[in-house]
């Protein structure tokens, strides 16, 4: 069933290839104009579940479409700037300092394996029938907003970025990661509990 917050959820899947579009075309504007789709895409995000609740216009279709747009989007976008060559260095002070590529590269190795090892769960759960016993929490919420605002931060540094912006898209994107891995723990114990329990 097409509704308005499934509608939402397809123009968030189709603004993906604008990304990186948008991201690599050679002009001073690339950067920030990709991280304001990124941004409008994590608004609809929070919109489309909003309507969804509040029209009750909840569908299957859209259990399914939302969870896999916030997954491309993310992962494309962190696909985007570990590819980056300017994340290797940062300018501070006019001094230039060398930053090793696992700086980026791991944060991002992190976040997108978090996402394939909780999909096959749930999935899994789904196939026995205990998904209601993997409900979204608080701290996922709270994890995917410090993520949003990394990737946007990040999607927007240019090589003449000032390094404290960087640096702070850095902060956010590591404090994505603990707050990642905290909240796959809590997945991975009740999904313990649930299969023990059998």
């Amino acid at each position: 069933m097409i509704n308005l917050p499934n509608l939402l959820t397809f123009i968030r899947i189709a603004t993906i290839p604008f990304l990186v579009l948008v991201f690599y075309l050679p002009f001073s504007w690339a950067h920030p104009v990709a991280a304001l789709i990124f941004a409008l895409g994590s608004f609809t995000d929070w919109l489309d579940g909003y309507l969804a609740r509040s029209l009750k216009q909840s569908t299957r279709l859209g259990a399914f479409l939302d969870p896999v747009a916030d997954k491309l989007m993310v992962s494309i976008a962190l696909i985007l700037i570990v590819a980056e060559p300017q994340f290797q260095f940062l300018l501070l002070s006019s001094s230039l300092y060398t930053i090793p590529v696992a700086v980026i590269t791991i944060p991002a190795a992190i976040i997108v394996s978090r996402e394939i090892i909780l999909s096959a769960l749930r999935e899994w759960m789904a196939e026995i029938g205990k998904l209601t016993s993997m409900p979204g929490t608080q701290l996922a919420k709270v994890k995917t907003t410090v993520q949003m605002f990394a990737l946007v931060i990040l999607l927007y540094c240019t090589p003449e970025t000032d390094g404290f912006i960087v640096i702070i898209g850095y902060l956010l994107l590591y404090a994505a990661v603990v707050l990642t891995i905290w909240s796959m723990v809590r997945y991975l114990r009740t999904a313990w509990f649930v299969l023990k329990n059998q």
